[in-house]
């Protein structure tokens, strides 16, 4: 970038300090651009890289007076930008594998589902509706198993936010959640039991 560039931005950095709307403005038509083919090239989405460069204006303004040399702007704020789409595509790629194993999990729950329809088929009295079932046997878990079920599947927190949220250790959480899973698995098998 030509140092002319540089000594621009940094005069814009200094207005936009000082609260000049329209430098926030032209320090954004001058960088907008930029920031989202950055981070496109990482995620190689348009929209999540939108989001990831919206997220990073918010940051980069929130930040902008901690900047020590308003003329390295475009360095310090790509930098943001670049640790941003690293989070987002972290968080995602965790997300991903929380549901991953969600399903793996409740691979047992819809194998017995699937093998014990036509036996529940015949009694009027059984209850087919497989979300009632499921819901039932979460019912019958204790609650520090159902609370920790529902941050971790249901609100999506993380094993650490949990234990945070809870006031708990990482490995306690962890153990609850395993326990809940066989816990739920040993309940569906009981009710499979009970209705044949």
């Amino acid at each position: 970038m030509k140092s002319t560039e540089r000594v621009f931005d940094g005069l814009l950095v200094l207005q936009c300090r000082g609260g000049d709307r329209r430098a926030h403005l032209l320090l954004v038509k001058r960088w907008h651009q930029r920031f989202c083919k950055q981070a496109y090239w990482y995620t190689k989405d348009i929209d999540l890289a939108k989001d990831v460069v919206q997220e990073s204006w918010s940051v980069i303004f929130r930040k902008l007076h901690t900047l020590s040399d308003p003329n390295s702007f475009g360095s310090w704020a790509m930098s943001i930008v670049n640790r941003r789409t690293i989070d987002m595509l972290r968080k995602s790629s965790r997300r991903s594998k929380k549901l991953r194993r969600y399903y793996e999990d409740l691979k047992d729950i819809n194998e017995y589902y699937e093998t014990n329809k036509t036996d529940l088929e015949g009694d009027p009295s059984a209850d087919t509706n497989y979300s009632e079932i499921i819901m039932k046997a979460i019912k019958n878990l204790p609650k520090n198993q159902q609370s920790v079920l529902r941050l971790f599947y249901i609100e999506e927190y993380s094993l650490l936010e949990i234990s945070n949220i809870l006031g708990l250790s990482q490995g306690t959480v962890k153990s609850r959640l395993f326990y809940a899973r066989e816990k739920l698995k040993s309940i569906l098998k009981h009710y499979k039991n009970e209705k044949s």
